[in-house]
């Protein structure tokens, strides 16, 4: 499924608001919009501080979301490595695997659509 390539001045966060920290790519090989360097799945994207909870029997249980799987292209490579793409395809996931929904992302650059 075509999207929009995912770069380091993205703004990403889990389905609950919390951030997701992105490490920049070592060294940045491929750009967008001149500056911005695109992400691509050799790098592990971690989400700091979601705050979901699931509620149980004997009060609440922390759900959060941990970790985040963007879709990779299957034509566009940095170093190596796909390309990271931002599609609907993209899910948030806890400690337990479980899908947490899809993730907010902005501002996405436009100019460059990949599959």
């Amino acid at each position: 499924m075509p999207g929009p390539l995912v770069h380091t001045n993205a703004v990403i966060q889990c389905f609950h608001g919390a951030a997701v920290q992105v490490p920049p790519p070592a060294p940045p090989r491929v750009f967008v919009n001149f500056t911005q360097a695109v992400l691509s799945l050799s790098q592990v994207h971690t989400v700091v501080g979601c705050p979901f909870q699931v509620p149980i029997p004997t009060g609440t249980k922390p759900q959060p979301c941990v970790k985040v799987l963007i879709e990779p292209a299957t034509r566009v490579f940095v170093g190596g490595s796909p390309a990271l793409i931002l599609t609907p395809a993209a899910i948030c996931q806890s400690v337990e695997q479980i899908s947490q929904g899809v993730p907010n992302a902005s501002p996405i650059q436009t100019r460059v659509i990949a599959t």
